[in-house]
């Protein structure tokens, strides 16, 4: 045989083995319609910017990766071609350097693979890659039909200043501590910050159901204790208990916590979900929901993950929290100011019809850090001081009371210096 003859008869042996590998592989989906998948599907993607690290092999293959490990799970190559692999497997919209080290991928996804649920949703921006290395959310981008199956914040920004009767100013917001105290200790304390002027005295985020303070025992008592202030004095002041708990408990929590007066309830989303929080928040209790960040943090202070700007504001906002902690620079925490000017960044832009909510800078926060804040983040912020106010004299009402002055003091100076600008 001649060596023209030879090379046909090797190109037709590999022809003959790549249609029948074709054909056998088509043999799993031969009950499959393409036709009837396209006509499920609405045309509306969503958006997630992934941060990838590598040289730009590594990063592209990454993302290549991620738009099948996050939605088919399947070899791309042994998918019946069309509708499948071209729809339902992310799609890479750009591509593009973020630094020497790491680059940004644009990845689309059809709205119909989050199923309209906040569980599935989340599964797809950030699911199996979780478990594996170089990958960090950077921005989330939803389209209006996932902005549509989800709540959403209740009262948001307004809402919550409507409650408290605080038009302008940041809210002034504590946190009911040390450990160890009974519920009537921290019912004493609740009293003096709602008379000394604090407009919001939550729980610290590990007061759950403990013996020396008890949850219905606690909320009682300092509930009771906020309102006989408003009564007294004329105030507004809402008391937030915690109701994280164990999920057959947490939404019995939340209803007890308003039939004994709750103004508001907190959650920590890391220990009971953030679609328990979409729940809540869904059902309508009439409370504001404000977020704790415990657990979660290991999300966002590493350099894959989800980043503090996705996870603290974007998140949160969707699954219907309407004010946000974070850990503010500067104080306890590493978070650098940038990542906090993209978390108050995110709890305030434009997503559809969805309210802004309030970020909530804290951490080892003092009275010495209030200037900084109303400068670096404005007005619409609730002001988070704990054990700060406990360390400027011995009259803890005296020092809410500075705390209001200092407050009043930053946002006029901020104003006088946009008035001459």
């Amino acid at each position: 045989m001649v060596l023209g003859q030879e090379n046909n008869l090797y190109k037709l042996i590999v022809t003959v083995y790549f249609v029948s590998s074709f054909l056998e592989e088509l043999m799993f989906f031969d009950d499959y319609d393409p036709v009837r998948l396209e006509n499920q599907l609405s045309g509306n993607r969503f958006i997630v910017i992934y941060r990838l690290s590598g040289d730009e092999t590594t990063a592209r293959n990454r993302a290549t990766d991620i738009c099948a490990e996050q939605t088919v799970e399947f070899p791309v190559r042994l998918l019946p071609s069309g509708v499948m692999p071209e729809k339902i497997v992310g799609r890479i919209e750009q591509f593009e350097r973020k630094d020497e080290t790491s680059w940004l991928a644009t990845i689309s996804y059809a709205d119909e693979i989050a199923a309209g649920e906040l569980t599935q949703f989340l599964n797809v921006v950030f699911g199996n890659i979780s478990i594996k290395q170089g990958i960090q959310v950077v921005a989330l981008r939803p389209s209006q039909g996932i902005l549509d199956k989800l709540p959403g914040p209740r009262f948001g920004i307004a809402g919550i200043r409507q409650l408290v009767k605080v038009p302008k100013r940041p809210p002034l917001f504590t946190a009911l501590k040390p450990m160890g105290l009974s519920a009537q200790n921290l019912a004493r304390l609740a009293g003096q910050f709602a008379e000394g002027g604090i407009d919001i005295i939550k729980d610290d985020h590990g007061l759950s159901d403990q013996c020396f303070a008890p949850f219905e025992e606690r909320v009682s008592c300092c509930a009771a204790a906020v309102q006989e202030v408003n009564s007294r004095l004329g105030r507004n002041a809402i008391y937030v208990p915690n109701i994280t708990a164990p999920i057959e408990l947490f939404f019995d929590r939340a209803i007890r916590a308003k039939e004994l007066g709750a103004g508001g309830l907190m959650v920590t989303p890391g220990l009971v979900g953030l679609d328990s929080l979409r729940y809540l928040a869904q059902i309508q209790l009439g409370l504001p929901i404000i977020v704790h960040p415990a657990f979660i943090g290991s999300y966002a202070v590493n350099p894959q993950g989800i980043c503090c700007r996705v996870l603290f504001g974007t998140l949160m906002r969707l699954a219907g929290a309407d004010a946000t902690i974070f850990p503010n620079y500067g104080g306890r925490f590493p978070l650098s100011q940038e990542d906090c000017m993209e978390i108050v960044t995110a709890s305030r832009e434009n997503l559809g019809t969805m309210p802004p909510i309030f970020p909530c800078p804290a951490g080892g926060m003092e009275l010495k850090n209030i200037q900084d804040m109303v400068q670096n983040y404005g007005n619409d912020m609730l002001v988070l001081i704990g054990s700060g106010l406990f360390s400027n004299s011995n009259n803890l009402i005296s020092n809410c009371q500075r705390f209001l002055e200092e407050i009043e003091k930053s946002c006029s100076a901020i104003s006088s210096y946009q008035d001459k600008k």
